[in-house]
């Protein structure tokens, strides 16, 4: 079977070419991603904006519902986009993608408060959220197959590593913004409405994307597939019927992103909120964590990228997967320990236990119908961990002592949750702001810049890999598809469901177990079915 690959159409790219295409295509998909994170990133001034729910827990439940709700549309956009980039050409489409995300993400920014607008704000910033997912849906498919087709061979998992890396890069600039604006903008100004700055940005790095793309041409692969006739009739539609094909989609959702995404977000997002929450480490001085390591960890894409062009794209991959499944908790409980030491010292030595009748605690109702359930509730909000034990009797015991639940002024949400802390504060616990000390930052930074390194080995190589996994007629359909619905679903709702697992067990480290299982399947499951060997050619590849 051929494939297109290696025809000829018109002179082959230049090195000026190359560099053009790579610099154009990593610049409008950090741009783009950095529309995207830049919701996550300010995750907590969102929800008191738009999501206001008298539950601390149940607000940061309806805010990563709202993120979630953009990656649930991605695949719908990667069926869309993939569809008018396998029948009209690669550049032009990812053009569309890149102004759609743009201008809704601008949207965010000058959506009126729900203290404004009531219920119309929620919905309004869902809608665009959906409009951003379908965006996305499209882009990177567009941009790593770009790449891909203008790179020799021997050189496209370097290449196409590039574009890994600007998907950190769209966090790291959502970060750097966030910090900016903090710094030039006072506190309760950048939290009244000085939070809207970063989305209108998009704006201008709308315009600057526009500008990159615009310079290119289309993709060479894709002129020779017009040249010869060879334009797939309906290419969703083929993705399902190609020969082999399904086994290959199978692959690349639970074998390749089905990891890849979930190591991605909890590197990143799932850190940002373990320390900013239940380790109340300082916002500015926890975006400085994970924004330097983020940026010192770009590198590790573009080498694991290099470095499958002369071992094979599954060798990185299955390693990064295996060590993952080995460090992740250990990388964890570390971070925790440097975070705030006070707290992790605490649980250990003045461990909290909760028992008593009805202990049932939903994270999704903004009061608790049971005592039990408001102390559990109260507990959640505040990070502290607890055991759960089951007692005809409802108790709260700190250490070994234990607390007058009796005297607990329970009609009262804020005073309830007050006289608990003075409980914790009296065995030693502290609900101050953590600033890390030099020697904790700094050892901070090398534990998540491990967990970059183990996200670099699984991701790197990705687009390199798909690109040749599928025939170049409906290459972008086939790697979208899959790539969107595992990116969108299996690590768009990693922190949504991860946070309800925190809530429901009342462990800041229990959220993780959904990484490590998506993890396990995807060892098992590329194990399996990634080809290794040297990189090679569908066209070689075929049957």
């Amino acid at each position: 079977m051929s494939d297109v690959a290696q025809h000829p159409a018109g002179p082959e790219p230049t090195a000026s070419d190359i560099r053009l295409v790579i610099a154009a295509s990593s610049a409008g998909t950090i741009f783009e991603w950095y529309d995207f994170f830049i919701y996550g990133t300010l995750a907590t001034l969102i929800g008191k904006a738009f999501f206001p729910a008298g539950n601390e827990t149940l607000q940061t439940l309806l805010v990563w519902a709202g993120f979630a709700v953009g990656f649930g549309f991605r695949p719908l956009g990667a069926i869309l986009f993939g569809f008018l980039g396998d029948k009209l050409g690669r550049k032009y489409t990812f053009l569309v993608t890149v102004t759609l995300m743009g201008i809704a993400t601008a949207g965010v920014g000058l959506i009126p408060s729900a203290a404004s607008i009531g219920i119309v704000a929620p919905l309004l910033v869902i809608l665009l959220r959906i409009l951003q997912g379908l965006a996305l849906g499209g882009e990177y498919g567009g941009a790593a197959i770009y790449v891909s087709e203008h790179s020799p061979p021997d050189k496209r998992g370097l290449y196409t590593g590039y574009i890994q890396a600007s998907v950190v890069g769209g966090f790291v600039l959502s970060v750097v913004v966030v910090l900016a604006c903090r710094f030039l903008i006072p506190t309760e100004t950048f939290e009244a409405w000085g939070w809207r700055i970063p989305f209108l940005l998009s704006l201008i790095l709308l315009a600057i994307s526009l500008w990159m793309r615009l310079k290119l041409n289309e993709s060479p692969v894709f002129r020779a597939m017009q040249a010869e006739g060879e334009i797939a009739g309906n290419p969703f539609v083929e993705s399902f019927t190609y020969p082999g094909n399904k086994k290959r989609i199978f692959i690349a959702l639970f074998g390749v992103t089905g990891g890849l995404t979930t190591i991605w977000y909890t590197a990143f997002f799932t850190s940002l909120s373990f320390l900013k929450g239940p380790m109340r480490v300082d916002d500015t001085m926890a975006e400085i964590i994970v924004g330097s390591a983020g940026l010192l960890s770009m590198v590790f894409y573009i080498y694991f990228g290099s470095l499958s062009d002369r071992i094979g794209r599954k060798k990185p991959i299955i390693w990064g997967y295996a060590l993952t499944l080995i460090l992740m908790f250990p990388l964890f409980w570390a971070l925790g320990n440097l975070a705030n030491p006070g707290l992790a010292e605490n649980s250990r030595a003045t461990p909290v236990a909760v028992s008593g009748p009805d202990c049932s605690y939903d994270p999704f109702a903004s009061e608790q119908m049971t005592r039990c359930g408001q102390l559990l509730a109260a507990l959640t909000a505040s990070g502290i961990s607890y055991e759960l034990k089951n007692s005809d009797t409802l108790e709260l015991t700190i250490g070994d002592q234990i607390q007058p639940v009796d005297t607990v002024p329970w009609d009262d949400p804020k005073a309830r949750t007050a006289q608990i802390h003075d409980w914790l504060e009296a065995s030693g616990y502290s609900f101050e702001s953590q600033t890390p000390s030099a020697a904790n930052f700094v050892g901070m930074i090398a534990l998540l810049l491990a967990f970059g390194a183990l996200s670099g080995a699984t991701y790197g190589s990705v687009a390199a890999l798909l690109t040749e996994m599928f025939p170049a007629r409906i290459r972008y359909s086939s790697m979208s598809i899959p790539y969107h619905i595992g990116a969108g679903y299996f690590g768009g709702f990693l922190p949504l469901i991860a946070a309800y697992i925190v809530a429901k067990t009342g462990d800041p480290y229990s959220g993780l177990w959904y990484c490590w299982t998506f993890v396990l399947i995807a060892l098992v499951v590329g194990a399996w079915g990634i080809k290794g060997g040297p990189p090679r050619d569908f066209a070689d590849d075929a049957g």
